[in-house]
């Protein structure tokens, strides 16, 4: 028999990412664990409305979402170690400037760069509803087909209960054949 545990945010683990954003005239950084797909062309981003980084995309109606694999851990981690309201976050990684323009931090493999369509205010939270501009992606992480091989390139995961990382595992079977 199942236990009800109260209203607990249970869909973890999710992807690490970095979220980049020009705040006056400056890229900008935060740590986030809160994405998801919307769609096959829609995604969320859902930050803490007291993050530095909010009034930036509110302004550009633009975001990146660099996402994180095991070599640029640490430096993600800092990120939400760091407030942008107490210190210039602008000089942590080296970046590009997309095309929409938004900074892509350029040590990051996959990059997401994002139009913000809508912003859904939730208790304390900015959700913003992003449609895809374009993914950048570094060669190595490509398969023959040219789509993202996730044995290769195998992002971060977070936990929240736990603040623990998780490394991507082993394949444990093929979506609709196994079920056959």
């Amino acid at each position: 028999m199942k236990k009800n545990i109260g209203k607990a945010l249970s869909l973890y683990p999710m992807p690490t990412v970095v979220i980049g954003a020009m705040v006056n005239g400056k890229p900008t950084w935060t740590l986030v664990a809160h994405v998801g797909i919307m769609g096959h062309d829609h995604v969320t981003v859902s930050l803490a409305q007291a993050h530095y980084i909010n009034q930036g995309i509110k302004e550009s109606n633009t975001l990146s979402i660099n996402v994180v694999d095991e070599n640029l851990l640490a430096a993600a981690d800092q990120m939400g170690c760091i407030s942008g309201n107490k210190e210039d976050k602008s000089e942590a990684f080296e970046y590009t400037i997309g095309e929409k323009g938004t900074p892509m931090i350029n040590d990051a493999k996959l990059t997401i760069e994002c139009e913000v369509e809508a912003n859904h205010e939730t208790n304390g939270f900015d959700n913003f509803i992003c449609t895809i501009a374009g993914t950048y992606a570094e060669e190595s992480i490509l398969n023959e087909a040219g789509k993202i091989n996730y044995h290769t390139f195998k992002p971060v995961l977070f936990e929240m209960p736990t603040y623990e990382y998780f490394r991507t595992g082993d394949v444990i079977g093929n979506c609709m054949k196994i079920g056959k």
